[in-house]
């Protein structure tokens, strides 16, 4: 299964807001098994394989707690590469006693899901083989139905836990957004993704290449949600990666032509969707 490479579009990185850096950086080590790969003042890259930063930490100056009922981050998921890597997490759950939020099949995939110290909502998850998914026409099956904890543990390989495999993705991301309509263009028309599943007016899921998703969008958080204020807690940005310069300038191109705003600025182009989530656009 290659969705998080060439010629797909994906999602890459994270950056967060955090409160407390330190707090924060013993969390993603220790409860989510990251390496800390480089450390300023006021920022922390994390990483699964040593070399390349899937989620930055930030704690700026005057940062107020999350804001709820807002647009932004609802989780961003880490993909792990076997079935079996899930079991070593959760097997790492039930030692530290560490609380989720909720564990799902998704019958393409299964999911646990929890929250770091300020929030901030995380997926872990493994993908079933794309050969199992089933379609009608161009959207995939997809449900939320009870994880089956005993059967994933016992694909356990004995191993204790020793954090994230160093091939763990950044699987996808999930938004809160503010409304849908003007959304679907901004992503399809604009960034170009293609719908694979909706969800009862309510969300959207979206991918290339025919991924179960590389992005979520919902209103769950209320049709006109606000974004939040630039310092409180959640989402700095992500960056999505294209396959070529031409493919992004395509990109930018049909995102002008249907008015969204795409800044340069040193080789680097950032834009923003309808509800204000800031996104990179990477090679």
């Amino acid at each position: 299964m290659n969705f998080h490479r060439e010629p797909n579009v994906f999602v890459s990185h994270v950056h967060l807001k955090v409160a407390d850096l330190q707090r924060s950086i013993e969390f993603y080590q220790q409860v989510i098994g990251f390496q800390l790969l480089e450390q300023t003042e006021n920022k922390a890259s994390l990483s699964a394989d040593g070399k390349t930063a899937l989620v930055t930490i930030e704690q700026p100056e005057n940062i107020h707690p999350k804001q709820l009922r807002t647009t932004g981050l609802y989780h961003f998921a880490l993909l792990l590469p076997s079935r079996s890597d899930l079991a070593k997490v959760i097997e790492h759950y039930i030692k530290i006693g560490y609380p989720l939020q909720g564990a799902s099949d998704h019958l393409v995939s299964e999911a646990l899901y929890l929250a770091d110290p300020d929030g901030n909502g995380i997926e872990i998850y493994s993908d079933r083989p794309s050969s199992t998914w089933k379609w009608n026409n161009q959207e995939v099956v997809m449900s939320t139905e009870r994880l089956d904890i005993e059967s994933i543990l016992a694909e356990g390989d004995g191993k204790p836990w020793a954090g994230l495999p160093s091939d763990t993705l950044m699987g996808h991301i999930h938004l809160h957004v503010s409304e849908l309509h003007k959304t679907e263009e901004f992503y399809c028309k604009g960034l170009g993704f293609n719908v694979v599943t909706r969800y009862g007016g309510q969300a959207l899921f979206i991918s290339t290449g025919r991924y179960h998703h590389h992005i979520g969008l919902n209103t769950w958080n209320g049709i006109g949600a606000p974004a939040p204020s630039e310092n409180s807690v959640g989402l700095k940005h992500f960056t999505l990666v294209y396959p070529n310069e031409e493919a992004r300038s395509s990109a930018v191109a049909n995102l002008e032509k249907i008015g969204a705003v795409v800044t340069r600025e040193h080789g680097q182009y950032s834009t923003a969707d309808p509800s204000g989530n800031p996104i990179l656009l990477s090679l």
